[in-house]
């Protein structure tokens, strides 16, 4: 449950992302050709990406339908970029593999809550990885749950990319989509 809502969460924190916002993503960020989608759910990064003229291989823990059934920190090593919504309770734990199986200068974005950049743990987390841009939504996204965008009409989070690049040690900047 969370203290927001008396809905309880899904048990694998799939909540899917709008192909929309990935749309959004690739008009104002270029990626490598190869990109690594590693919580696909049913495809909707992946598919909305292939459609943008990546190739994408995609895989998440349980099988939905889509990608392969493979756990991300399984992963040793990715030649290419990496973008995803990994499940939030997990999230930093997430961004630190991906930045650990890139290859320096490879991009890591991941649909996060705006909340991402608030918390003990993760400020010493930014500290020394600190991604190069940040896109906020101007407007409220919508992630649904199981993937069931039909049955959300409204959300009351906002929802950003965060975009590190390996190796970054500057400053963030902040965009707004």
């Amino acid at each position: 449950y969370s203290i927001h809502s008396d809905a309880q969460r899904e048990q694998h924190d799939y909540y899917a992302t709008n192909p929309n916002c990935v749309k959004d993503l690739v008009q104002v960020e270029t990626f490598n050709y190869y990109i690594l989608e590693p919580c696909c759910g049913e495809g909707h990064i992946s598919k909305a990406l292939i459609d943008a003229g990546y190739f994408v291989f995609s895989s998440d823990l349980i099988d939905r339908g889509f990608g392969i059934v493979k756990d991300i920190f399984s992963y040793p090593a990715w030649g290419g970029d990496i973008i995803t919504n990994p499940p939030y309770k997990n999230s930093v734990k997430y961004v630190k593999h991906c930045l650990d199986i890139v290859n320096n200068g490879a991009k890591v974005a991941m649909f996060l809550k705006l909340t991402f950049l608030e918390g003990k743990e993760r400020y010493e987390f930014f500290k020394d990885n600190p991604p190069k841009v940040v896109y906020v939504y101007s407007s409220r996204q919508i992630c649904a749950k199981n993937g069931e965008f039909d049955k959300c009409k409204t959300n009351a989070i906002c929802y950003c990319w965060y975009v590190w690049v390996k190796g970054f040690k500057g400053e963030p900047v902040i965009r707004w989509i």
